[in-house]
């Protein structure tokens, strides 16, 4: 991949990252604050895995959301001089984002099956989980990438959108210990159904909300169909910017 050319151990950084990750949320979360995870139930031996399944969905997410703004822009040749379907670009960018997404979630596993409560059945619910989730990210992918070609301070905007659900997301706490007042903006935040099921499934072992899977599907679905409609119908405009 070009982000590792000229790089000593190329690709590998992929997997190394990850590793490293989880070593210092184990080390800073578990030995210098002696976290434990609200209303945990007996799981606070898992409290590195229960926070690294957080972070494995946000940085997945993030990634895509930050980049966004400028994907149109750094290929603005694609936009000018060539007959492109500039539409796949946003699959050529979730799938690179995806690739280390599965390797991130591959030290997860590793760490759960060695260190927790080991892996079940119920770890086949993730491959519905992650379709979906990828579905979300192309089409999140296509309105911001189509609205940062005209709006220029998109950029901003996406990088602090970032920042705040590293914060505002269930990463280092459940959803179950926001107050009562803040539940609807948790539910509304599209990370947190996507975080949750990730804890439930690969470091509970337990099987997902079905109902809760089912709608996201059909949130996903919607979104896809809407910012495909609106990329296309605003990329006509791309060259008059750029």
């Amino acid at each position: 991949m070009a982000r590792y050319k000229g790089s000593w151990l190329g690709m590998l950084w992929s997997l190394i990252t990850p590793v490293l990750l989880l070593l210092v949320y184990m080390f800073v979360f578990g030995v210098i604050f002696q976290a434990r995870w609200p209303q945990s139930n007996g799981v606070d031996e898992n409290f590195a895995a229960l926070l690294f399944s957080g972070i494995v969905i946000y940085m997945y997410f993030s990634e895509q959301l930050t980049g966004s703004p400028t994907l149109i822009l750094r290929h603005s040749n694609f936009v000018k001089k060539v007959v492109f379907p500039l539409d796949a670009l946003a699959w050529v960018s979730v799938f690179s984002s995806l690739f280390h997404f599965l390797l991130s979630l591959l030290v997860l596993l590793v760490f759960v099956a060695i260190w927790g409560g080991g892996l079940t059945v119920s770890l086949f619910a993730m491959i519905p989980l992650t379709v979906i989730l990828s579905v979300q990210l192309v089409a999140l992918v296509w309105f911001v990438s189509a609205l940062g070609v005209f709006v220029r301070d998109t950029v901003y905007v996406a990088t602090f959108l970032s920042t705040a659900l590293f914060f505002l997301s269930p990463i280092f706490y459940p959803i179950d210990a926001v107050p009562d007042a803040f539940a609807r903006v948790m539910e509304a935040n599209p990370l947190s159904f996507y975080i949750e099921a990730t804890r439930t499934i690969v470091v509970l072992g337990e099987w997902p909300d079905w109902f809760a899977l089912a709608k996201a599907s059909g949130l996903a679905l919607l979104s896809y169909i809407l910012a495909f409609l609106f990329f296309n119908r605003v990329k006509r405009g791309f060259a008059d910017v750029m």
